[in-house]
C-alpha cells in the first residue's frame, strides 16, 4: 500500500484519525450551541433529542471526507437547501468556529488541510443554495475562514 492509498482506506493520517474528527465535531458543535446566531438556526432545525444521531452523522461525514472511510451515506445538500434565513455571516461564523476547533484538535498542517476542506464545501453549499434560489452565482466569492492570528 502506498501512502496515497492509505486515506483511502480509512487509516489514519498525521493527526487526523476517527478519534480526532470526533473531538472536531463535538467541539465545534459545542461552540455552535454556544452561539446565538448559529443556535438559533440549528436548535431550530434539529430537534435536542436528535443530537446525538447529528453528531454520529457528522462524524461519519467528516470521517468520509478526510480519511475517505465511507462511513457517511447520505446527501448533505438537501437540508441545508431547505433553511430559508442561511446568509453568508452565518457561513463565515461558522467557518470561523469550524476553524478554531480545527485548529485546536490537529496539527497546523493538517488543520489547514481540514479548514481548506470546510471552506470549499461551504462554497459548494453556498453556490447551491443561491442557484436553487434562480440567483446569479457568477460572481459569489469564497468565504474564508479567518487567519489564526486574526480570532478574538
Amino acid at each position: 500500500m502506498t501512502a496515497t492509498d492509505a486515506p483511502r482506506r480509512g487509516i489514519p493520517m498525521g493527526s487526523i484519525d476517527e478519534d480526532s474528527i470526533r473531538q472536531l465535531v463535538h467541539g465545534f458543535y459545542g461552540k455552535v450551541m454556544a452561539d446565538p446566531d448559529l443556535a438559533a438556526i440549528f436548535g431550530r432545525e434539529i430537534e435536542k433529542d436528535q443530537w446525538p444521531a447529528h453528531l454520529e452523522k457528522m462524524c461519519a461525514f467528516w470521517s468520509s471526507v478526510l480519511l475517505r472511510s465511507g462511513r457517511y451515506d447520505g446527501r448533505p445538500m438537501r437540508p441545508h437547501l431547505l433553511i430559508p434565513d442561511i446568509e453568508d455571516r452565518h457561513f463565515q461564523r461558522w467557518l470561523t468556529l469550524f476553524a478554531e476547533t480545527a485548529r485546536r484538535v490537529f496539527d497546523e498542517r493538517d488543520a489547514n488541510g481540514v479548514i481548506a476542506t470546510a471552506e470549499r464545501i461551504g462554497h459548494n453549499f453556498r453556490l447551491a443554495r443561491a442557484q436553487n434560489r434562480g440567483l446569479d452565482s457568477t460572481g459569489l466569492e469564497m468565504i474564508r475562514a479567518e487567519p489564526a492570528g486574526d480570532m478574538a
